[in-house]
C-alpha cells in the first residue's frame, strides 16, 4: 500500500466493476471519487482536482469520449484511462486520438490497472514535464494559463470563454468545428447560449488577432458548417 494523496476519478455505470475498482485504488492509497453517469462525471472533472481519470466509455446521458474531449480542452497533462468493453482497433485509435494515455479492454486485471495508474502519475507529476501554455502566430501571443493575449493592439484579458475557445480552435487547427462541437466543449453539456454568441467571439478574434478583420487568413467561417483556425504557413 502505498502512501500518497493523488485523487483518482472512476467514471464507471457497471456497478460491480465500480466498486471493485475503487476498493482497490483505495487499497493502494488513493483517493477515489466515482461517477455513475457521465453527465455527473463531466461535473466532477470540471470541478474539482484529479491526478488521474478512469473513463468507462459506454455511459448514461455523456459519452467518456465526450469527458475526455471536454477536459483536454482544459488540461492537457491529466492523465486518462479508458476502461471499456469496446475492443476494436477503430475504438482504440478512437479513444487514444480525442486525447486518452491508455486504453485498457473489459475484462481486464486490477493488478494491470493498478501499475498503468501507478506509471501515468509517476510520469505526469509536473516536476517530471514542463507544461506548454502559450501559442504564437503572425506577431500575435495568447497564454492560456493567464488569459492574456497579445494583439495588434496591445494586451488583451480574455475571458474564461475566450481562452478556451481560442485554445480549442488552435488545438484543432485546419479542422473545421461545427458551432455544436464548440458549444459543448466550451459551454458544456447542460445550457448553451445562443450560435450568435460563437459568432461575436470570431468577430472580436478577428479584430484583435488579424491583420485585416474584413479579410481573415486565421480565424475562418464555413458557411453552413461552423469555423476554423488557420495557423501561419511556415
Amino acid at each position: 500500500m502505498s502512501d500518497n494523496n493523488y485523487r483518482i476519478l472512476l467514471v464507471e455505470d457497471e456497478e460491480k466493476i465500480n466498486k471493485v475498482v475503487k476498493l482497490n485504488l483505495e487499497m493502494e492509497g488513493y483517493e477515489v471519487v466515482s461517477a455513475a453517469t457521465g453527465d455527473y462525471g463531466l461535473k466532477c472533472a470540471q470541478g474539482q482536482r484529479f491526478d488521474l481519470l478512469l473513463l468507462d466509455i459506454m455511459l448514461p446521458k455523456i459519452s467518456g469520449i465526450q469527458i475526455c474531449e471536454s477536459v483536454r480542452l482544459k488540461n492537457k497533462e491529466i492523465p486518462i484511462i479508458f476502461i471499456s468493453a469496446k475492443d476494436s482497433p477503430a475504438d482504440r485509435i478512437k479513444g487514444l486520438k480525442v486525447g486518452a494515455d491508455d486504453y485498457l479492454v473489459k475484462p481486464f486485471s486490477l493488478e494491470e490497472l493498478l501499475l498503468r495508474v501507478n506509471n501515468h502519475i509517476k510520469r505526469s507529476k509536473p516536476e517530471e514535464q514542463e507544461s506548454v501554455h502559450s501559442y504564437t502566430f503572425s506577431g500575435n501571443s495568447v497564454d492560456f494559463k493567464s488569459f492574456k493575449a497579445v494583439g495588434k493592439k496591445g494586451e488583451i484579458s480574455l475571458t474564461q470563454k475566450e481562452a478556451l475557445l481560442l485554445r480549442l480552435l488552435i488545438d484543432k487547427s485546419n479542422e473545421v468545428l461545427s458551432r455544436k462541437q464548440i458549444l459543448q466543449a466550451v459551454w458544456g453539456y447542460d445550457v448553451f447560449p445562443a450560435t450568435r454568441t460563437i459568432d461575436n467571439f470570431i468577430l472580436s478574434f478577428r479584430k484583435n488577432f488579424e491583420p485585416d478583420p474584413k479579410n481573415p487568413i486565421h480565424f475562418l467561417s464555413i458557411r453552413g458548417v461552423g469555423y476554423k483556425f488557420v495557423p501561419p504557413s511556415e
